[in-house]
């Protein structure tokens, strides 16, 4: 069985990070193992008095557990780290734990709505690149990758703004570069791939549903990450990410449950059994 090393927060309720992907990539035949870069009660998004228990001293004897008993990953994934010791941390697991063949998924989660999430500033966006730098993969957001190209930031940037912020993207990576939140059809979203080595991109587009659905980024990364360890190319990757996505945040939007308490992705993960 493929492993992925999930480097992430963890939050009981809200169904993001590592709450999103355990589920999603252990239903897709592969082993999530975690690393929880903190415990909160809920996730941030909209939600007041949560509770919060920083773990970023305990993370280099976590790793250094796994390298005595030696665990090798196939997959590192990275999604949102909350300090730039903890990106420190993922440089570190990197180095020492990755072959050639271990394949850098880095969501360089740090920004939405054109701008940086509270608490993080211009040094810390710098060595989020630093980390980007280090990936086979990144998948940022339209904000995130504003600020990682210094571009200035627009919703409405059409085929040719998305086009060159790919290609300005395309200097962290090794391989690919996935920008979510956009799509070439007006009125509709997805994903931009990029595929360095041939210079291809496609979009993948969905429709879109009214209000605020926290998490997408970490269920579409999650999807995109397991069924890429599993063997499968990018762009059928991104595509079923995409898909699922969509049809989690319908399913949400059909039972007209608050938003804030995560996205309904659970009815699907039968799609990404292996063989089902």
């Amino acid at each position: 069985m493929k492993r992925v090393f999930a480097v992430n927060d963890i939050s009981g309720i809200g169904k993001c990070s590592l709450t999103a992907a355990l589920p999603i990539i252990s239903a897709a035949g592969v082993e999530c193992d975690p690393i929880p870069t903190a415990v909160l009660s809920t996730h941030t998004g909209n939600i007041s008095g949560y509770t919060f228990r920083d773990l970023t001293s305990d993370l280099d004897a976590y790793a250094a557990h796994w390298k005595k008993i030696g665990i090798k990953p196939d997959t590192i994934y990275s999604g949102y780290l909350g300090s730039e010791k903890q990106i420190d941390f993922v440089i570190s697991l990197i180095d020492g734990f990755s072959g050639p063949e271990t394949m850098i998924t880095v969501d360089p989660a740090m920004a939405d709505s054109g701008v940086l999430y509270s608490g993080f500033d211009n040094s810390f966006a710098d060595k989020m690149k630093l980390l980007c730098s280090k990936a086979d993969i990144i998948t940022p957001n339209l904000t995130e990758a504003c600020i990682l190209t210094g571009n200035g930031y627009t919703e409405c940037g059409g085929p040719e703004f998305i086009r060159n912020l790919v290609l300005s993207l395309a200097r962290f990576p090794k391989k690919y570069v996935i920008l979510t939140g956009v799509s070439d059809i007006k009125g509709k979203t997805g994903c931009c791939v990029y595929d360095k080595a041939s210079g291809e991109a496609r979009y993948f587009s969905t429709g879109k549903c009214d209000g605020t659905y926290y998490g997408t980024g970490d269920i579409f990364t999650s999807v995109l990450t397991a069924l890429m360890t599993r063997g499968e190319d990018v762009f059928a990757s991104a595509e079923a990410a995409v898909e699922f996505t969509y049809k989690a945040v319908l399913e949400t939007y059909r039972q007209g449950t608050d938003p804030r308490l995560g996205i309904a992705f659970e009815k699907y993960l039968k799609d990404l059994v292996p063989g089902e």
